[in-house]
């Protein structure tokens, strides 16, 4: 069975910098393709980032030139979000989750959760 579990949000200033960790525990030694998605309070999740099996990424238009996808080649099944130029509009609970097909599969994590304030 696999579980997601993300971590490293916080409350950081706006301008600051954050890399969120997404382990998709139980997938196995091969890469997989994760969405990163963001909610805030009574709005569904965004997706916001993925990161292809292939290591190819696409991000949503306000996160672009901002945030940054990538894989550890250690632990294929644990991926980053390097958050820079954070903004107050980026505050919410980030998940991630396992996508085939551009679906998610698997049940979703606790989340993480990104305050970005002065």
């Amino acid at each position: 069975q696999v579980h997601m579990v993300e971590s490293g949000g916080g409350l950081v200033h706006p301008g600051g910098s954050l890399r969120l960790s997404c382990t998709a525990s139980g997938s196995g030694s091969s890469p997989v393709a994760i969405g990163w998605y963001r909610q805030t309070p009574g709005n569904e999740r965004v997706l916001i980032a993925v990161l292809t099996k292939e290591d190819s990424f696409a991000y949503e238009d306000s996160v672009k030139g901002r945030f940054t996808a990538s894989r550890d080649n250690a632990k294929k099944d644990t991926v980053y979000l390097q958050m820079d130029g954070l903004k107050p509009e980026d505050t919410g609970t980030y998940y991630c989750n396992v996508l085939r097909n551009g679906h998610t599969l698997y049940a979703w994590g606790q989340g993480t959760q990104v305050t970005v304030s002065s």
